[in-house]
């Protein structure tokens, strides 16, 4: 009887490292999936963050306003301004932090119409037709059409590799984070294992053993995500406070969907790590306990 007691004793649930630990890889998993998520906005962000300048040869103010007509009417454009002398003047002091007034008695910045275009368009090839086009058009009234070619060349490139890189990351991290789960759940069972096989040995069937065992992983599941997804929830408040642009690109729904994701993945692999473990222990001999 003192042995079967001591037996119950050493198999005694102890599921706070579990929880914790389901929940830091939860974590990570949720880190991973927030940057997948948002990379194509965050990337489409900053694709429209391009500014295209049609600097003007004419002065003619009906002239001028024919040209910023036309590439409003582009399927490419957004946010068309006609930029005059004196606010390009207070673009590049603000810019600058330096006033030339001080030094230059006439202002030699020209004036332009620019525009940002649509992420889809912001590539080599496509801004070359955009040049191509508004020059053949204007191309006496507009001395050039500026934008920065090294670095819409180079973002595309290294947005390839690295969404590449990334989604191979992603994956091979999934693998990682349901193997890490299902170890960490076996291994919280294998401290029951005395006590599923005493129920066993008293006459409880297979159902009334893994009924208790499959609520409790359920709710240990929960818990460990609400601890994941408060900590993720907390860095991202963080990090857009850190970074106010990352507000623009924020999305509610795939922000919630990440979060489902999680307590899915968490409950889950709880429940079926749990339910396998009971039952294997249920199969083997006391003996083999030990």
């Amino acid at each position: 009887m003192a042995a079967g007691k001591s037996s119950l004793k050493r198999s005694k649930p102890n599921y706070i490292y579990s929880i914790v630990g389901v929940a830091l890889v939860l974590l990570i998993m949720g880190i991973m999936g927030w940057v997948f998520l948002n990379f194509e906005k965050a990337g489409k962000a900053f694709k429209e963050d391009i500014q295209m300048q049609a600097f003007l040869r004419t002065a003619n103010k009906d002239s001028i306003s024919l040209i910023q007509q036309y590439i409003t009417a582009q399927p490419y454009a957004r946010n068309v301004q006609y930029i005059n002398k004196e606010t390009a003047k207070e673009i590049w002091n603000k810019e600058n932090k330096d006033d030339w007034a001080k030094i230059l008695d006439a202002n030699p910045l020209p004036e332009s119409i620019d525009f940002y275009a649509k992420s889809q368009y912001v590539n080599k090839d496509s801004l070359q037709k955009i040049n191509d086009q508004i020059m053949q058009v204007y191309g006496n009234q507009i001395t050039e059409l500026k934008y920065p070619k090294d670095l819409v060349n180079n973002l595309n490139e290294k947005a390839s590799k690295f969404g590449l890189g990334f989604l191979v990351v992603a994956i091979v991290l999934c693998v990682i984070v349901i193997i890490s789960i299902d170890n960490t759940i076996r291994l919280a069972m294998f401290s029951n294992r005395f006590l599923i096989k005493t129920m066993q040995m008293v006459g409880a069937t297979r159902g009334f053993i893994t009924k208790p065992m499959n609520i409790k992983a359920v709710i240990n599941g929960l818990i460990s995500a609400g601890i994941a997804i408060a900590i993720l929830f907390l860095m991202i408040q963080w990090l857009e406070a850190q970074v106010p642009q990352l507000k623009l690109i924020r999305d509610l729904n795939l922000t919630l969907l990440l979060f489902g994701g999680m307590i899915a993945i968490g409950v889950g692999i709880s429940v079926f790590s749990t339910h396998r473990s009971v039952r294997k222990y249920l199969k083997m001999k006391l003996d083999d306990l030990y």
